[in-house]
């Protein structure tokens, strides 16, 4: 199948009376066709993983093609000229979400990753930074507990980030990493109870935002035990 048969497949299935909802949600249609995530993921299975199709159909720009260029792509063949030129180009958090969750977070290099991108200035790259630290926490069993207590030391520099995009991708991280063990909650509860009392309207936000839900799931026994980690050592938060 080649890039130019999926993109009819896609343009057959548009379907413009989902652009107005789209847009309400505050994803950017300008060169979306409205097709929606379960058509898109049937398609990706039907397709199977594809690297040079997967460029091939980011390179259009066509909103649905990204998150199923996205869905394709094998992270080994991943290089990090593309991996840059990807991130740069998102305009939208849906696509920036998807390319994390589907890719981003698969690859080798994406603790360091979510590190360089946590500090960059553009508003899509530093989400995906956080975001990747979220899908790490909820799904890598692998990494260790210090390189989520790094990620806390990142939300917590970053918190005072007011745009919207961001200030919900810095609390998203916060969330999973608390919801990761035990010793990560004690830790996300102590640094949500000092956002909390920032006189940053943002901040503040985020950790009250947090610490609700942190609290719910500690409640409902809705915390992850991913690894065993030793005794909780607290770090001090002002």
């Amino acid at each position: 199948m080649t890039s130019d048969e999926i993109l009819s497949q896609l343009r057959r299935q548009a379907n413009p009376d989902n652009l107005a909802g789209m847009a309400r949600y505050g994803i950017v249609v300008d060169r979306a066709l409205g097709v929606p995530m379960p058509g898109l993921r049937s398609m990706a299975k039907e397709i199977g993983k594809n690297h040079v199709l997967a460029v091939s159909l980011w390179d259009t720009g066509i909103h649905e093609a990204r998150i199923l260029a996205s869905l394709i792509d094998t992270p080994d063949a991943v290089t990090t000229a593309q991996l840059q030129s990807w991130v740069a180009q998102i305009d939208s958090w849906d696509v920036c979400d998807q390319a994390v969750m589907n890719l981003f977070a698969h690859l080798p290099d994406a603790v360091s990753t979510a590190v360089e991108w946590s500090g960059d200035t553009r508003e899509f790259v530093k989400r995906a930074g956080f975001v990747i630290m979220a899908r790490l926490a909820s799904g890598n069993r692998m990494l260790q507990d210090d390189v989520f207590e790094r990620f806390l030391g990142l939300v917590e520099r970053e918190a005072g980030d007011s745009r919207n995009f961001v200030k919900k991708a810095v609390n998203w991280a916060l969330r999973e990493i608390g919801a990761r063990n035990e010793r990560l909650r004690a830790q996300a509860v102590q640094l949500a109870e000092a956002l909390s009392r920032s006189s940053h309207s943002t901040t503040r936000w985020i950790g009250n935002d947090a610490l609700r839900v942190l609290l719910e799931k500690a409640a409902t026994g809705r915390v992850r035990h991913l690894g065993q980690p030793p005794a909780v050592r607290l770090r001090r938060y002002p």
